[in-house]
C-alpha cells in the first residue's frame, strides 16, 4: 500500500504526471539536503517540511504534497 494514497494526492495536484514530476524533483532536493549535511553545506538546501518517520526521500516528498507544503506551476 502506497502511503499517502494517490487519490489524496490528486486532490492537491491536477494530474498523475505532474505529481510524479513534482515529487521526483523534491525528492532530489531532499537527498541533496541530507548528503550536504555530511559535507558541511548548511543552509544551501531546504530540509523536509513535514515531520515523518520515513527515511525514503520520495515518500517524504509525497507527504509534503499531501500536506500542501509544495506549490508548482507550469512553464
Amino acid at each position: 500500500m502506497v502511503e499517502p494514497r494517490v487519490d489524496k494526492l490528486l486532490e492537491k495536484i491536477d494530474s498523475q504526471y505532474a505529481s510524479v514530476i513534482v515529487a521526483a524533483k523534491r525528492a532530489r532536493q531532499i537527498s541533496s539536503y541530507y548528503h550536504g549535511l555530511g559535507e558541511g553545506h548548511f543552509g544551501e538546501y531546504v530540509p523536509p517540511m513535514v515531520d515523518t518517520r520515513s527515511k525514503n526521500y520520495l515518500t517524504i516528498a509525497l507527504e509534503e504534497i499531501e500536506a500542501d507544503k509544495l506549490k508548482y506551476q507550469y512553464r
